[in-house]
């Protein structure tokens, strides 16, 4: 086990210089092309910034308005003969935009219910096992200059969709 520490502690800089050496082997100016690369970095950056701070307003608009908390009431109407809970699709909903924010409401299903509820256990599988779709096509298409998705988001929802129901079937397996 003790091997097993050491070799992840040293993992990272014996990467660092394989890549340092390597560069080096080949002649190449190793610091002009970490320049280059953190130059181009800080400019993708500043070119998704917008979308981000978008994002980020939309789910606090979303959620301060009470949209959020409506769409899941009529969404557990609409679902309510298939056995779902109503407290889990605002995550579900929000989990979809921004990780940042379904993590917040996962914190206050946690205060209103625990972390070893049900809720709170299908909750957790859920976030770990869904994507942020929208925040994810939009930052790095935009990023790749992809125009054309096809079927990315048919795709996307429909794993989102499976890891939903296939969390809420694992926290009922491991609460019974």
């Amino acid at each position: 086990m003790k091997m097993l520490l050491y070799l992840s502690e040293a993992i990272i800089p014996l990467l660092l210089l394989y890549i340092v050496g390597t560069g080096l082997v080949k002649k190449q100016n190793v610091y002009e092309d970490f320049l280059t690369g953190a130059k181009s970095g800080i400019k993708t950056a500043v070119q998704l910034l917008p979308t981000l701070i978008g994002l980020m307003v939309a789910v606090g608009v979303l959620r301060a308005s009470g949209f959020l908390d409506f769409l899941s009431e009529l969404l557990g109407k609409l679902l309510g003969g298939l056995g779902t809970t109503t407290e889990l699709l605002p995550i579900a909903l929000v989990k979809m935009v921004s990780s940042s924010a379904a993590t917040g409401l996962l914190l206050d299903l946690y205060k209103q219910f625990g972390t070893d509820s049900f809720l709170g256990l299908a909750a957790s599988i859920m976030l770990s096992c869904t994507e942020t779709i929208f925040y994810t096509m939009s930052v790095y298409f935009m990023a790749a200059k992809v125009t054309k998705t096809r079927y990315t988001l048919a795709g996307a929802l429909f794993s989102t969709i499976v890891g939903i129901v296939s969390s809420v079937l694992i926290a009922k397996l491991m609460v019974s």
